[in-house]
């Protein structure tokens, strides 16, 4: 079918229950204005047609728009369906707006392909690129090639419209005044933070239990990790917006990061080489190199999506959308916390699950397997809403362009330093000469944005340290509260829960209220208030931790030795140190530690009733706690306890002390303590708060005397010695004595902290997200993403930097150290903030279309030399 000029194309479309048409004003419903071009046009209710042909001359005189316009069209607008969801489609009706001018939709019939070719690729302003992307749904309908602009439909398939022509009309849905894409790429990201989180969660103890690696070992890779998921935006910003796009990038890194989810899935299978069946992989190696691959496959994946997801869910607005996008930023970052607060409360619940074939183990391949899992549904989320998104092309090695023009703008400034040129107004001005005024204008947008992030990193230190101080801090705290007890690594879940809680909040009342009190609260003041709040939780912090340090025990220096004797014996016994001499009657132990400087201990000598004095000798180890077992006057033992701090993660410390005459294994939920000889200790082993049951092997207890045992009820951060003696009838009796009290500062007393911390994330990171994309050029979007992300980068190595050389004692005062240094940044940040002048990089833009239109009107008006032209001919 050809249509020619004044021809009517119809279309029939039973699925929107409410139909308006809105040009320059006027509404049409049932009745068209009176234009002086041949005008046609009706919109119906209910069931009824709606169908409406307008020359593109006519539109340009009901608009107002003075440019050139071909002299007549047979165009099909079928205009601004306003509706809820309805019929077994679900197809939601859209509100939307063109360049500006008022509620239109355009969809072009013929000629199509002359139209995209001349007239679109001059460019022009919102409403040009927005009929560009009509013709290309058209286009793509009649089988020719598409040409990714972005633009207000996105392509549908034409079974949801009976049409009269062989063209596939598309409309791009909206649901509540949203893109219907946009909800595709809130669901992948949910899923994609569920799966980071969740493997992220147990990384650190799949090292050091599965692999075996120390403690050192297991935190420089997974800090190595960590650094290298936030060092690949870059790369993935330069792949979307030089090579692929965003949305194949997102996809092409997608397919990676699953694989790599995949892998170390497989590499935490005990049974893939524990070939002889006895619960320990006889190839450890295998094991550990695929877990570097997968680590290497996940990073480079999700490092390479994060600036680009962000990024493609704003390219899917508007610009007249600017407050439906800006909550759109909310709602994606309320998906992050969303998928990190439940997979960091589901793997580790999966994790210690038993699972195997051969043996029964912890179920790490249960724990990885789901986040990889996850990371699949994310992947097929994003692609079935394909047919939705608006994708723009890249558009070519941007990232070379920029480095190669900054660098020709400073060695031609640096040539022309001489006073006799005269200055410029910027000095990338300098590029002039050599690159396209457009390209210069984009790159200014850009270093002024990136000159802003120079401060932000130093909020990122802050932030982060909820996952390392904080949760160190938690570990001197008591984690009962009412009747649920807390970990201290699960503290951590508190900021998540108050992102979900306060997102919503701050979008939907604090932000209209700050509003109607007639505030101007911009980007950079509310990225400002943010990091104050930050520096105030860090205040609170410090203040916590003066209450924490008056509870915890004093452990020796460097110079200094820490004893405790414990008298396991049947009599009394005098222990003499210099200056101070103890008594301890049998089965008991002094009530603390005493310390001593190592050159002032010179002599320890033990004694009972009618017994000689007999002098310890022992090579005391300076700056560590020690023990002495003593159980005659002249039988004693020396044991270097081990403990120089809390226990870590709030965990007890329990050690057992073996008086009976031969070797005993003690069994303590599930942890061994084997051959524990006569008259020793074994070292301490951790435990989780609660009662705690073990059982004592030995062949000195006689039937039918219990070998099963409780502890008492464990709280937090505590160690205790508990002693094995024999009874006169057989049995074993078990007498327990406190090394180290539990906390007793609450761990809620961290939560005003977590909340001013969560509060300054909501104002600063969702608002720094949605301003690196409103600021940013249309081809470097991604760039700008991946610079912000990279400030988190640099947050986490000024914590390495000031926590590994600052080396300061007291953590109350590190803590102030923090706080005072976010506090002066802030100042400067509002100060640079104070100079800053928003731009609408689109606009600007635009004008550069509307300049090189004007200085080449014949090229982009054909029909100065063209007569009418057929479909045939196109």
């Amino acid at each position: 079918m050809t249509l020619s000029v004044g021809e009517k194309a119809v279309v029939e479309n039973r699925l929107f229950l409410r139909r308006t048409v809105k040009v320059a004003g006027p509404l049409l419903t049932n009745e068209a204005p009176h234009w002086t071009n041949p005008v046609e046009a009706t919109a119906g209710h209910g069931d009824t047609d709606a169908s409406m042909q307008v020359s593109l001359l006519a539109l340009r005189e009901a608009m107002g728009v003075e440019r050139p316009v071909a002299p007549i069209l047979a165009t099909e607008a079928s205009v601004d369906f306003q509706s809820s969801c309805v019929s077994d489609k679900q197809l939601c009706g859209s509100t939307g707006h063109v360049g500006g001018y008022g509620d239109l939709r355009i969809m072009f019939d013929s000629p199509v392909q002359w139209f995209s070719k001349h007239v679109v690729q001059a460019g022009g302003s919102s409403i040009w690129e927005s009929l560009e992307m009509q013709a290309q749904e058209f286009t793509l309908g009649a089988g020719a090639q598409q040409r990714d602009s972005g633009a207000h439909l996105s392509r549908r398939r034409c079974e949801h419209m009976d049409v009269s022509v062989p063209h596939c009309f598309s409309f791009r849905q909206s649901c509540l005044g949203y893109p219907f894409s946009i909800f595709f790429i809130v669901v992948n990201e949910f899923c994609e933070r569920f799966s980071y989180y969740g493997m992220r969660a147990i990384l650190i103890l799949y090292f050091t239990n599965f692999i075996g690696w120390g403690d050192n070992l297991s935190t420089a890779i997974y800090h190595t990790f960590v650094a290298l998921c936030y060092l690949t935006p870059i790369l993935g910003a330069v792949i979307a917006d030089s090579w692929l796009g965003k949305f194949k990038t997102i996809v092409s890194l997608s397919i990676v990061y699953t694989i790599g989810q995949v892998v170390i899935a497989v590499s935490s299978i005990n049974d893939l080489t524990d070939h002889n069946h006895d619960g320990t992989p006889d190839s450890l190696p295998v094991h550990v190199v695929l877990s570097m691959i997968g680590l290497a496959l996940i990073a480079l994946g999700t490092g390479g999506i994060k600036p680009c997801v962000s990024a493609f869910g704003g390219d899917q607005f508007e610009e007249t959308q600017e407050k439906q996008r800006n909550r759109f930023f909310s709602i994606f970052y309320l998906a992050i916390n969303a998928g990190s607060l439940l997979s960091t409360i589901i793997t580790p619940t999966l994790r210690v699950q038993q699972c195997g074939i051969h043996s029964k183990q912890a179920c790490y391949p249960l724990a990885f397997g789901v986040p990889a899992a996850l990371m699949a549904v994310s992947l097929i989320v994003f692609v079935i809403g394909s047919g939705m998104y608006k994708k723009f092309q890249p558009q070519g090695n941007i990232m070379a362009k920029v480095v190669k023009c900054i660098g020709f703008a400073i060695k031609n400034r640096f040539r022309h330093r001489s006073k006799k040129f005269p200055k410029r107004e910027h000095w990338l001005d300098w590029a002039k000469e050599k690159y396209d005024e457009r390209l210069v204008s984009q790159i200014k947008m850009v270093t002024r944005v990136l000159f802003l992030y120079i401060p932000l990193p130093m909020f990122w230190a802050l932030f982060d340290q909820q996952g390392s101080r904080w949760t160190l801090q938690a570990t001197t705290m008591n984690g009962k509260i009412g009747a649920i007890e807390i970990q201290p690594d699960q503290m951590q879940t508190v900021n998540a829960i108050l992102i979900v809680i306060l997102v919503p909040i701050v979008d939907a009342v604090v932000y209209p209220l700050i509003a109607k009190c007639g505030f101007n609260f911009t980007s950079l003041r509310k990225m400002t208030v943010g990091m104050f709040l930050a520096s105030m939780a860090f205040v609170v912090a410090a203040i916590v931790q003066v209450e924490i340090d008056k509870t915890l025990p004093v452990f020796p220096k460097g110079n200094e030795v820490q004893i405790k004797v414990l008298n396991i014996g049947n009599s009394n016994m005098t222990i003499s140190f210099p200056g101070n001499d103890v008594t301890l009657d049998q089965l008991s132990q002094t009530n603390e530690f005493m310390t001593f400087t190592a050159d002032k201990l010179t002599s320890i000598n033990i004694s009972s009733a009618g017994s000689p004095d007999t002098a310890v000798t022992y090579d005391f180890e300076q700056g560590h706690r020690h023990t002495l077992l003593v159980w005659a006057p002249n039988q004693y033992r020396v044991v270097k306890d081990g403990l120089n701090e809390k226990p870590e993660k709030g965990q007890n410390g329990i050690r057992f002390v073996n008086t009976f005459n031969e070797a005993i294994n003690i069994t303590m939920s599930g942890q061994v303590y084997e051959n524990i000889t006569s008259h020793n200790a074994s070292e301490y082993q951790f435990f989780t708060s609660g009662i705690k049951s073990f059982t004592i092997s030995s062949t000195e207890i006689l039937p039918p005397c219990s070998h099963d045992f409780q502890s008492s009820k464990l709280q937090f951060g505590s160690a205790y010695t508990y002693v094995i003696k024999s009874q006169d009838d057989g049995c074993a009796e078990v007498k327990e004595f406190e090394d180290i009290s539990p906390n007793t500062v609450n761990m809620a007393l961290q939560i005003p902290q977590y909340f001013l911390l969560t509060c300054g994330e909501v104002v600063f990171s969702i608002t720094g997200l949605e301003f690196s994309y409103s600021q940013a050029p249309s081809n470097m979007k991604s760039v700008l993403q991946a610079g912000w992300l990279l400030t988190v980068a640099v947050g986490n190595i000024i914590v390495l930097i000031v926590a590994g050389v600052g080396q300061i004692s007291k953590q109350w005062a590190e803590y102030v150290l923090f706080a005072s240094l976010l506090l002066v940044v802030c100042i400067i940040f509002a100060v640079m903030a104070r100079f800053y002048t928003y731009v609408n990089p689109a606009e600007i833009e635009a004008q550069f279309d509307e300049d090189e239109k004007k200085k080449s009107p014949e090229k982009m008006n054909p029909y100065s030399v063209v007569g009418s032209i057929s479909q045939t001919q196109m």
